[in-house]
């Protein structure tokens, strides 16, 4: 049993490591780097043209001096505020207003999108290719518009005519989230037919600094065909676009908590594709077959556009009420989606039901508990077993010291003849390992964790413990590194595991006895950075691990008690009779 624990837990231990380097050093030197190579250039790259084409790049102004030089037409929902800009028809300032940067009540609200020539350029734009000679809208295109504002219920549609017979027009509507939808149709007046193609593309330059992570995808992503595809941006820059043919699907941008996602029309074949224009220029784009459009006629397409925060019931009511494919893998559940889902669905009812996600996760791991209680049980009774025999197996290792292979074929006979199963005690840890890593899946990408407080100092559970003493609990003016700014919480869970292993049979093996003496503290400091609800939950499973297996024991030891008591009475009576 000691080896195959050792074994199952130095695996844990091996991923949590591997999970950490990977989250805490790899991916944000990659982000450096990426910045280094924005901050060489000076300089933002512009959309592609609708020909595939680098316009030349502006130089970085204020993003309020870039809005405020050309004319717009706001944008006011109760959930964001922005404008579309007449020049290029292009949305390209978005301001998530129940969203902010920090927990900070004062601190910004997330900007989502900003326009071409501002520090991080992000903005969606639609509109029709053609083969030949057609003059189209272009981005220096100025278009009028019917209205100056958008508001849910409050359409506005945008027009310009080409001078050669051509009329297009562009309606912006918006409902109270964050979809909008954009039909843009062309009303043909000339003489001849004329043969166009929609398209839509998503554009960012510059991405924002901060960390990259290993168990997330952000970047260009979508569904073509039933599929989900995913490209990362270094991929894009080294290896070229990728290029999709589907009916029916979606594509757009992600960042953790963010998302910008075109959905075409669901009946029109329509060329997908992720592309890179330099190191720090990238594009979700797609275009439709080509639309006749016979003299006197118009013709139109219908696009939603997300824009907006990826909560996860608004996700799930887009998907269903205009039925785009798999849009709820927009948020990345991972792996274990099959347990990412339910454990979330139950942190939200709990949540709902106790107005606090720090309860809701200890109700989880009650829930957890209640559900592995029977084999946990049974886990417990063979460790307690398995304590009873650690003298026989001492004295065995004393015996056959010399002879390893006689030593564990000896052990072995032990537990046959005793009925133990040496492995009794490792089940429940094997269950445990992907309800962990559920959790800290919805912990980790779930907006509905972000900046939500449990209790006291815990401010933000999707963020690391804050109180630490490494800096006399923020008395000294410096912020420690991450590894060794262990919080309040990540000791807490230390001592619970320490005295958790106090309750299991210790290995007979002096080296595995202090390895396992080590393991609280070494994964005090592996959980150190990780978010305070997935340490509170490994604390609160602790501590109801604890009690579980403290009651077994007592009612063991009564048991045994008894059976002894009751065999020595057995053997009194025969004495008498004798």
């Amino acid at each position: 049993m000691g080896d195959q624990k050792n074994l199952i837990l130095a695996m844990v231990l091996s991923v949590l490591i591997l999970v950490g380097w990977d989250h805490f050093f790899v991916k944000p030197q990659v982000e450096q780097q990426r910045a280094a190579v924005v901050e060489q250039e000076g300089v933002i790259p512009a959309s592609p043209q609708a020909d595939g084409s680098e316009s030349p790049s502006p130089q970085v102004r204020p993003r309020e001096a870039v809005i405020a030089g050309v004319p717009r037409v706001t944008i006011e929902t109760p959930e964001l505020r922005g404008s579309i800009s007449l020049k290029g028809a292009r949305i390209d300032d978005l301001v998530l207003t129940q969203y902010r940067e920090t927990v900070d009540k004062d601190s910004a609200n997330i900007t989502l999108f900003s326009p071409s020539g501002s520090a991080h350029p992000y903005y969606a734009e639609f509109g029709w290719a053609a083969a030949g000679g057609v003059p189209l809208p272009t981005k220096d295109t100025v278009w009028t518009a019917d209205g100056d504002q958008l508001r849910p219920g409050q359409p506005v549609t945008l027009s310009w005519d080409n001078g050669a017979g051509l009329i297009f027009r562009l309606r912006f509507e918006v409902d109270e989230h964050f979809l909008f939808s954009v039909t843009q149709s062309v009303e043909n007046q000339a003489g001849a037919p004329v043969a166009l193609n929609g398209y839509g593309r998503i554009t960012r330059a510059n991405l924002p600094h901060g960390k990259s992570f290993y168990v997330l995808h952000e970047g260009p992503l979508g569904v073509f065909n039933g599929t989900l595809e995913e490209a990362d941006y270094e991929d894009l820059v080294e290896d070229g676009p990728q290029q999709f043919q589907s009916t029916g699907g979606w594509l757009g941008i992600t960042d953790k908590y963010w998302l910008a996602a075109m959905v075409p029309d669901q009946k029109l074949p329509f060329n997908g594709a992720f592309r890179s224009f330099g190191p720090s220029s990238f594009q979700a784009d797609y275009m439709t077959n080509p639309v006749n459009i016979a003299a006197g006629e118009t013709q139109s397409q219908t696009i939603r556009l997300f824009a907006g925060a990826k909560e996860v019931a608004l996700i799930d009511k887009y998907e269903a009420e205009y039925n785009i494919p798999l849009f709820d893998r927009a948020i990345d559940w991972g792996w274990f989606y099959f347990l990412t889902r339910p454990i979330f669905r139950v942190l939200d009812w709990l949540y709902k039901l106790f107005g606090n996600f720090g309860v809701a996760i200890i109700g989880l791991t009650v829930i957890v508990k209640a559900v592995m209680f029977p084999l946990a049980n049974k886990s417990y009774a063979s460790m307690n077993r398995l304590r009873e025999l650690q003298p026989k197996m001492k004295e065995l290792q004393e015996r056959y010291k010399d002879d390893k292979q006689q030593q564990q074929r000896a052990i072995m006979e032990l537990y046959q003849k005793e009925k133990v199963n040496p492995l009794g005690g490792c089940l429940p840890i094997l269950l445990q390992i992907p309800v962990f890593f559920a959790l800290y899946k919805v912990l980790f990408v779930t907006i509905e964790m972000r900046h939500q407080p449990f209790v006291l100092w815990i401010k933000d559970l999707s963020a690391p413990d804050p109180l630490t003493p490494v800096n006399l609990f923020g008395l000294l003016p410096f912020t420690p590194p991450p590894m060794i700014a262990i919080g309040i919480l990540p000791i807490i869970m230390g001592v619970t595991m320490y005295l958790q292993q106090k309750l299991n049979p210790q290995p007979v093996d002096p080296v595995q006895q202090k390895v396992f003496g080590f393991m609280p503290i070494i994964f005090t400091f592996i959980l150190a950075p990780f978010a305070a609800g997935l340490v509170l939950y490994w604390t609160v499973n602790n501590l109801l691990s604890i009690l579980q297996q403290w009651v077994l024991l007592k009612r063991h030891d009564k048991e045994r008690a008894a059976a002894q008591a009751a065999k020595a009475q057995a053997k009194a009576q025969k004495r008498r009779k004798d």
